[in-house]
C-alpha cells in the first residue's frame, strides 16, 4: 500500500477518530565495520523511554516507502537502500489504531546526531537487538529479517 486511497477504511464514511495512523519505518542494518557481522540500528526515544526500529506518521499525499527511508534519515542520520518488504504492525496508540508499514533496509552512509525525537541510537548484533527491543512486535521483526538472510 502507498496511499491513503489505498486503505478502504479511510474513506469519506470513516469518522476520523476510526481512521488509523498511517506510519512507516526500517529495520535499518549494515556490516558491522570491526567483524563483519550483520548489525541492527536501534532508536532510544526519550519521549517513551524505549527502544524501537526508526518509524514515523506518513505526510499528508507522501508515499509509505518514502516515509519509511525519510523518517530513518531524520532519526538516525543515516540514507538507506530499501529491500525487502516486511510485515506490518497493527496495533492501537492514543486510543486510535495505527499501521506501521515495514522494510528491510541497507544503511548506506550517514552519521548520527542526537535530535529532538530520538536521543540515542545502538548498532548491535540480532540477537542483543532483538533483547533491546521494548516491544514483541519489533522483535518479530527482528526475526523475520534474520529469516530473509538465510532463504
Amino acid at each position: 500500500m502507498t496511499s491513503a486511497e489505498e486503505h478502504p477504511d479511510t474513506g469519506p464514511g470513516t469518522r476520523p477518530d476510526e481512521r488509523p495512523v498511517l506510519a512507516a519505518g526500517c529495520v535499518l542494518w549494515r556490516r558491522s565495520p570491526v567483524d563483519g557481522g550483520l548489525e541492527i540500528c536501534l532508536v532510544h526515544r526519550p519521549k517513551y523511554d524505549d527502544w524501537s526500529h526508526p518509524k514515523g506518521r506518513l505526510k499528508r499525499d507522501e508515499e509509505t516507502l518514502a516515509a519509511a527511508l525519510r523518517e530513518v534519515e531524520e532519526e538516525t542520520g543515516y540514507e538507506a537502500t530499501p529491500g525487502t518488504p516486511l510485515t506490518a504492525s497493527h496495533y492501537e496508540a492514543n486510543g486510535r489504531p495505527k499501521q506501521v508499514s515495514y522494510w528491510a533496509a541497507e544503511a548506506t552512509s550517514g552519521v548520527f546526531a542526537p535530535n529532538d525525537e530520538v536521543d540515542r541510537i545502538l548498532w548491535l548484533p540480532p540477537e542483543t537487538a532483538r533483547d533491546q527491543l521494548t516491544q514483541a512486535r519489533d522483535k518479530d521483526l527482528v526475526d523475520e529479517l534474520l529469516a530473509l538472510s538465510t532463504e
